[in-house]
């Protein structure tokens, strides 16, 4: 990795031993920002703090071998990153003002990106881990990590199934406690219903009334008016000498019949005076029936108007005119059939629920016997773990255990509480010495035992993990002596089938490093390009007699510091 401008680091080189590195240095110096550098580089929060000062941005670069068809590089191909001879080549850089940009094999990407290649390339384990694990949820997340398909396959249709149950229940409830509600809504329904059904409304029959109601009330004015107009068309019998329309055009047409052989135009003119008749008479013959078909009966007009007034009852409560009174009754009489059946449906609802609580019971049990399996095999792992880390006598166990609940669900002859994640409490316990109870974690182990337990934990992660590469953030704290060269010596061995990075001060730690680091600080305060050192020889030897006893020539020291590297390279 090459860091710049990040926290106290100004520019710095970072390079990593395919097998098991140490970064080492006081404290201070910046070991903390090699972490956080590669935190970057696996999609991790940006923070602008971590700038330095005076700088535009922090950059972090980094080269990470990845095998061909693995995942990650799989995942890098599709984001359009390019691999040169299995090298990936990652950057990072973080503004001032905030700002963050991803660069993945030449690509800019998302920092999401990133993120998704961190779960294939590396494990980060550090005291937050640690803290993390005191907690009773972390412990259950971890003990179903560590089964893995066991628990996670039964767990996947636990969840479907304690989804669905929440929604049922969730719905019976709502039915059940509204029930006085909904059967005052389903008796208005009804009335509105009743009352709509009674009147028998046809669509756009008001429409069709208020048009007839206007012809009733103004009858004797239009059949005036059509009979005057008939008689203009087609003459009045009554008047022999009055001259009507249809005769005027019917002459006119036959003068220009007369004489249309001698001019086309003319001729013309005579075909639409034709036209002209022809719709004169059929007018005329219409107006005669308006007046003779005119109903003018006052009785038809009272019954017209009393309809309406029935009508507009109903548009008056229900809708602004009859079509929408009609969809009114169309929208209630639906939910008026919801509703007369919500006693069916909560009869329903009450069977899915018992029979969801069975199948929720079932899986749950399917998850309690996994945990327990797969709890003793974990508890063993870390248990053989703890002897290889000074602790030869300590035992590690894990409780798994349900509290009994009437409202829960059936599980080994018990009525017990449950939830999204199953019926179990999982706890972590410690018996540090024989003859010591089993107590948890967090109150029966002293710091430096909550260390090796929490590194032996970590350690049987790291088994299992499928991934390349594992960095562990000083989990070494509160541990010393003889424990720490057993830690040393467990990650060194884990080192022969993965690369391991340490940040540690503890010298018998990192005696056991195929390479050591040491990240050291300027006068100015500052790590520079040569501020983060490959430590060889005398000058490895030189850092572990600080770390030691805080001198770097001290005699002592420096035979204590070449026995550790001796004791090391003799284990290896």
């Amino acid at each position: 990795m090459r860091i710049r401008s990040l926290g106290v680091i100004d520019d710095a080189v970072v390079e990593l031993s395919p097998g098991f590195t140490a970064v080492t240095g006081e404290t201070g110096a910046g070991k903390t920002m090699v972490v956080t550098s590669l935190g970057l580089l696996l999609g991790g929060r940006a923070d602008p703090a971590l700038v330095r000062i005076g700088a535009k941005a922090a950059v972090v670069e980094g080269r990470v071998r990845v095998s061909a068809g693995s995942p990650a590089a799989l995942r890098a191909e599709e984001a359009g990153a390019e691999l040169e001879d299995g090298t990936l080549l990652v950057s990072r850089t973080v503004s001032a003002e905030g700002r963050s940009r991803a660069h993945l094999g030449g690509r800019s990407v998302p920092v999401g990106v990133l993120s998704e290649l961190a779960d294939d390339l590396v494990a980060v384990h550090g005291q937050t881990d640690q803290q993390g694990l005191l907690r009773a949820a972390r412990q259950r997340e971890a003990l179903d990590r560590y089964a893995g398909a066991a628990v996670s396959d039964p767990l996947t249709g636990y969840a479907a199934a304690y989804r669905r149950l929440r929604a049922v229940s969730a719905e019976v409830e709502e039915l059940t406690t509204r029930a006085r509600e909904r059967a005052q809504e389903a008796d208005l329904l009804r009335f509105g219903l009743d009352e709509i059904a009674a009147v028998e409304p046809r669509p756009g029959e008001d429409v069709e009334l208020a048009a007839e109601a206007e012809r009733l009330g103004h009858a004797e004015a239009l059949a005036s008016a059509a009979s005057a107009a008939h008689a203009a068309l087609a003459g009045n019998p009554e008047d022999l000498e009055a001259v009507d329309a249809t005769t005027l055009v019917a002459g006119a047409g036959r003068a220009l019949d007369a004489v249309r052989a001698h001019d086309q135009a003319l001729a013309s003119l005579a075909d639409r005076m034709g036209e002209i008749s022809i719709l004169l008479g059929d007018v005329a013959g219409e107006l005669a029936g308006y007046a003779d078909d005119l109903d003018a009966d006052p009785l038809r007009l009272a019954a017209v108007e009393e309809r309406r007034a029935a009508l507009t009852g109903l548009t008056r409560k229900y809708g602004t005119d009859i079509a929408a009174v009609l969809a009114w009754a169309e929208e209630s009489a639906a939910r008026l059939i919801e509703l007369d059946g919500d006693d069916e449906r909560i009869g329903e609802l009450t069977a899915e629920r018992d029979a969801l609580r069975d199948e929720l019971a079932a899986q749950a049990q399917v998850l309690t016997d996994a945990r327990t399996e797969a709890a003793a095999r974990f508890a063993a792992a870390v248990t053989e773990e703890l002897a290889s880390l000074a602790m030869p006598h300590a035992r590690v166990s894990f409780a798994v255990r349900q509290t009994e609940d009437p409202d829960g669900v059936e599980v080994g002859g018990r009525t017990v509480a449950y939830g999204p994640h199953g019926v179990d409490e999982v706890e972590l316990l410690l018996a540090p010495h024989p003859g010591a109870p089993p107590r948890p974690i967090a109150k029966g182990a002293s710091g430096g035992e909550l260390s090796r337990v929490m590194l032996a934990v970590e350690v049987v992660f790291a088994g299992t993990d499928p991934v390349p590469t594992y960095l562990f953030d000083e989990v070494d704290a509160g541990v010393g002596g003889r424990a720490a060269v057993e830690i040393g010596r467990r990650l060194a061995k884990l080192a022969r089938s993965a690369q391991v990075v340490v940040v540690t001060h503890l010298p018998q730690v990192a005696a056991f490093a195929d390479r050591q680091l040491l990240v050291e600080k300027t006068d100015d305060g500052s790590v520079t390009r040569s501020g983060v050192t490959v430590l060889e020889g005398e000058d490895r030897v030189r850092e572990l007699s600080r770390m030691l006893a805080g001198q770097e020539d001290s005699e002592t020291a420096r035979a204590h510091a070449e026995e550790l590297l001796a004791a090391a390279r003799a284990d290896a």
